[in-house]
């Protein structure tokens, strides 16, 4: 685990409200010259705290209206790998965890409507060793956040 202190912390936190934010900004939200906030960034980069930056789009400007959440149960767990793999090649599918409890995989989906909704569900359903899913479409989402800021340790 990597050692972050609380200008680590600023400076991730800056990033996360803009990641096209410039070098020379943070550094004057946190004080600190433009070649420290580049040095900082490129340690929390290649230690693989910053694992990419990317754009968030407004789904239904976009014509994705209907986001769902799948739960899965497999067979066997011998069906997990060939699973993944045909979940990965779906663009729709923009999350997928291994989950404990009465189903295997849970799976975050965005699509464009219901009858795109049922597609995914009969392509889902069709992967071998799948054996039950159960839906729950989204009606509205009130918070959506990507990260979570670290905190640091307290020395007591």
């Amino acid at each position: 685990m990597i050692r972050i202190d609380c200008i680590d912390i600023q400076i991730i936190k800056c990033l996360k409200e803009n990641a096209r934010i410039n070098a020379s900004e943070i550094g004057e939200r946190v004080n600190m010259s433009v070649s420290a906030v580049i040095e900082r960034m490129r340690k929390l980069e290649t230690s693989g705290v910053i694992r990419q930056y990317t754009v968030i789009l407004d789904h239904k400007k976009v014509g994705k209206d209907v986001s769902a959440f799948i739960s899965v149960s497999l067979e066997h767990p011998k069906h997990n790998d060939k699973f993944i793999d045909e979940i990965n090649k779906n663009p729709e599918i923009v999350e997928c965890s291994y989950v404990t409890g009465d189903f295997d995989f849970l799976l975050k989906v965005i699509t464009n409507s219901t009858d795109t909704l049922t597609e995914l569900l009969n392509q889902i359903k069709s992967i071998p060793g799948v054996s039950l899913t159960r839906t729950l479409v989204v009606l509205s989402s009130t918070k959506n956040q990507f990260s979570v800021l670290p905190e640091l340790k307290r020395k007591d």
